[in-house]
């Protein structure tokens, strides 16, 4: 900013001298010539072609990078993911489909081993009419206690296989469980879950 200094004459009169420029007041009307304003650069619209321009030439140049090499490999990443899974998923219901067909043969040779010993007990009560009746109480008796074998055998057969299917089921939704979280559940929260699911 331009100021007048007085200065005193060797007569005694008091004389004005002219204005004096500083270096500030030298620098900013420069810099305001140079720009022809005063406000920001990203603000004066003979600026915006050449930031357009530029703007234009980076996001080409981050859409290249991004295209070919980093969403390659997410995408990638994600669909082997997603076939571990559904291979998991098959899995788990070829346990399922092995576990409902040795349910269901379990079940056929129990009602064949039922229709045997009906079969066997018709028979023995047939015969028992001839002997005497005592005869027939102990007839009747072993005939039942085959029975009660025969079930018992045919439901501790069932009770392993269904044994088996629960840990192969333990096992699968564990495996299933820790691929999908990252952590491994424990033993005993797989077969609650089961145990509820199953009830």
């Amino acid at each position: 900013m331009a100021q007048t200094t007085p200065e005193l004459e060797p007569g005694g009169a008091i004389v004005e001298t002219p204005p004096t420029t500083t270096s500030y007041d030298l620098h900013e009307s420069t810099e305001a010539a140079e720009h022809g304003s005063s406000g920001l650069p990203q603000f004066e619209f003979g600026y915006w072609p050449g930031q357009i321009f530029w703007l234009l030439i980076v996001f080409v140049i981050l859409y290249v990078i991004l295209s070919k090499l980093f969403l390659p490999r997410v995408g990638g990443a994600i669909e082997a993911r997603a076939a571990k899974i559904e291979g998991d998923l098959a899995d788990a219901r070829s346990a399922r489909d092995e576990a409902e067909r040795q349910s269901a043969a379990a079940a056929a040779e129990l009602a064949q081993a039922r229709a045997r010993a009906q079969k066997t007990a018709a028979d023995a009560k047939a015969a028992a009419k001839a002997e005497a009746e005592t005869r027939n109480a102990a007839e009747e008796a072993k005939l039942h206690e085959r029975l009660a074998a025969a079930e018992a055998g045919i439901q501790a057969g069932r009770e392993k296989a269904m044994s088996n299917v629960r840990s192969l089921a333990a096992e699968t939704a564990e495996a299933i469980v820790e691929k999908l979280s990252g952590q491994a559940p424990t033993r005993a929260e797989v077969d609650a879950a089961i145990a509820r699911n199953a009830a």
